[in-house]
């Protein structure tokens, strides 16, 4: 299959080559719409480290509320594989395509109306449970964008470049926790902390409104995955009913925890490097006059993720998806044990090099992991199959990361931090998806268009 940015045309009958969109174009479309909505998520994130602990918890003492306000933000973690099962239900049923443009439209829904919330001192204990409304919606969409847009990329991309044309959705997820940052740095910089807690963390959520007009103006025009379309043309010839959830669980069970396993050091590392980060500068080593501090950290960090990515993707092309996965779980563990010292000198170089070398680690992890997954499971059931494995261990990793980092290193109030019960914490992780990936089969380069890519 080609990868050039012509259009052909074709009857989209099994074996023919189905009308598509130029790879670019495709490309380009998931690197916006997955950039715009992991924007809206990382934003929740964000402001669940900075305010929304004193907004919608405030009786507690702040790391307390602050643990409160993770708890919420975890919760869209748990919406999120019902998400990936219905969305990827109908991806594999109906088209990638039609599920990408939804979960779009329902992610910006979610958070243009956090912008709108009053907070616990107008409305009382309903203002946290809107709040969490709102985020168990978020975490229903983006559990269903994932799988759907590395899906678009992989599979119109040419099987010699899939890591690197499918790594740019990855890439999109940097992307959009750089316009959430860059946002509220900005922000925190322009204002007071009093103009910032009182209406200035509304803007970013009002600002999605316009961020997902132009993503669902990109998804609309481009063109169903012919790989799916091949296949949906042959599922129509069968007189039996397609279940991709049942057919997931019954042909591909070892491909499902394979990926769950692979994803608990690259998710928990995400969130230790970005997140927690910020809840530990601000809440254990310094002050609130910190944030402007690690959001300009984490802002070059975003700056350097997202060009990784996309290196990193094509590196997998040439020597394999496991190997770069193997090390950046490592060295994942390996950097967590220097991590919060950096942190916690308060020096803008220490702490830039902090987040940077996280992410690019992080990277040798994230960049391959979407052809990767792609490449474990059949057309038919790969929308499913790759957002439960990636979705389910969400739950596990990136959902408890935050409360179970900011319970070990203990209570703001004592003065200190326990930061090697985070770094043993980290490491276990690493093990977990070291033991996954040697797992796994090697499948650089393998073709998409089979119901079951490898045999076992």
């Amino acid at each position: 299959m080609s990868t050039d940015t012509s259009t052909t045309t074709g009857t989209g009958a099994p074996g023919a080559q189905p009308e598509r969109t130029g790879i670019v174009k495709v490309v380009f479309a998931s690197l916006i719409g997955t950039a715009v909505e992991w924007y809206d998520f990382f934003l929740y994130g964000s402001a669940a480290a900075l305010v929304f602990g004193t907004l919608f918890f405030p009786e507690s003492e702040p790391a307390t509320a602050t643990l409160l306000a993770f708890g919420t933000y975890a919760l869209g973690f748990v919406a999120r594989p019902l998400g990936g099962v219905v969305f990827g239900h109908f991806g594999d049923k109906v088209g990638r395509k039609k599920m990408l443009v939804f979960s779009l439209f329902l992610m910006g829904v979610a958070t243009f109306a956090i912008g709108l919330l009053p907070t616990y001192a107008a409305i009382g204990v309903a203002a946290p449970l809107l709040l969490l409304l709102c985020r168990l919606v978020q975490g229903f969409a983006v559990g269903g964008e994932w799988g759907g847009a590395v899906l678009m990329a992989a599979e119109h991309g040419d099987d010699s470049q899939r890591g690197f044309w499918s790594s740019w959705p990855q890439a999109g997820v940097a992307l959009g926790n750089l316009f959430a940052t860059g946002v509220l740095w900005v922000l925190a910089a322009v204002q007071s902390d009093a103009a910032f807690e009182a209406w200035g963390w509304r803007i970013p959520f009002l600002l999605s409104a316009v961020l997902v007009g132009v993503g669902l103006w990109v998804r609309l025009s481009i063109e169903e995955s012919p790989v799916f379309a091949e296949t949906k043309a042959e599922m129509e010839t069968k007189e039996s009913a397609h279940m991709p959830i049942i057919e997931v669980f019954r042909k591909y069970p070892k491909e499902v925890f394979v990926a769950m396993g692979m994803r608990m050091a690259e998710n928990i590392s995400y969130y230790l490097f970005t997140i927690i980060s910020i809840s530990f500068l601000t809440l254990y080593a310094g002050t609130a006059d910190d944030k402007p501090l690690i959001l300009k950290a984490l802002l070059i960090g975003s700056v350097v993720h997202f060009v990784t990515i996309p290196l990193v993707g094509a590196l997998s092309d040439k020597v394999g998806r496991r190997p770069l996965y193997l090390a950046g779980a490592v060295g994942v563990a390996v950097w967590s044990w220097f991590f919060f010292d950096l942190i916690a000198s308060r020096s803008e170089p220490k702490i830039i090099l902090a987040i940077c070398v996280g992410l690019v680690l992080h990277a040798l992890m994230y960049a391959p992991q979407a052809a990767f997954f792609s490449e474990l499971f059949g057309t038919s059931v790969r929308y499913t199959g790759a957002s439960v494995g990636y979705q389910l261990a969400s739950i596990f990793a990136g959902a408890l990361a935050p409360i179970i980092a900011i319970d070990l290193l203990g209570s703001a109030s004592e003065g200190t931090a326990n930061v090697d019960k985070v770094a043993i914490y980290m490491t276990i992780a690493s093990v977990l998806t070291v033991i996954a990936v040697l797992f796994a089969q090697e499948t650089k380069a393998t073709s998409l268009r089979h119901d079951r890519v490898l045999d076992t």
